[in-house]
């Protein structure tokens, strides 16, 4: 089963983040509190939006995150899917595929033309999983990103505000 994210899921939400960053390989940069996830998903002005997929016994097992994104190519939204997680013992029952598909239906609902999101390079099980959805994989493009000190240095950089 497929739901919509509620508040109280929010401390499974984050052990699946977590569990999600062990599995990256990159456990020390899923830093969200519980308290950030919830303003973020519930907030006045959420930044993102959450469905949690349920097995039989209505445990969860997997979720998935994502935020609209403007392409100005198109001239409409877009989906960003940031996280897409279930967990280890009830992977292969289908409901990665059910996430990706009430997605997809939510894509088609708003109008929105573009459904993206990025998969680590040595992923191979999700890789061959999403080309069997019938992803493309653009591999012409390179994600480019700046935190930290690079972030807080270019920043200063700006000019000032009139």
């Amino acid at each position: 089963m497929i739901r919509t994210a509620e508040v109280g899921d929010v401390p499974q939400i984050r052990a699946m983040i977590r569990e999600l960053a062990e599995y990256e390989r990159a456990p020390g940069q899923a830093k969200a509190s519980e308290a950030q996830l919830v303003e973020a998903l519930f907030g006045a002005d959420p930044a993102a939006s959450a469905l949690i997929a349920e097995d039989d016994r209505t445990d969860i097992v997997g979720y998935a995150v994502w935020y609209p994104f403007f392409s100005t190519w198109t001239g409409t939204r877009g989906m960003h899917l940031d996280d897409l997680y279930v967990r280890p013992h009830a992977r292969g029952e289908g409901h990665g595929r059910a996430l990706l598909a009430a997605l997809a239906a939510a894509c088609v609902e708003r109008g929105y033309e573009r459904f993206e999101w990025r998969v680590l390079n040595w992923n191979e099980p999700a890789i061959g999983f999403y080309r069997s959805l019938g992803a493309e994989l653009l591999d012409e493009w390179t994600v480019c990103r700046l935190s930290g000190e690079p972030l807080t240095v270019l920043a200063r950089q700006a000019p000032a505000a009139p």
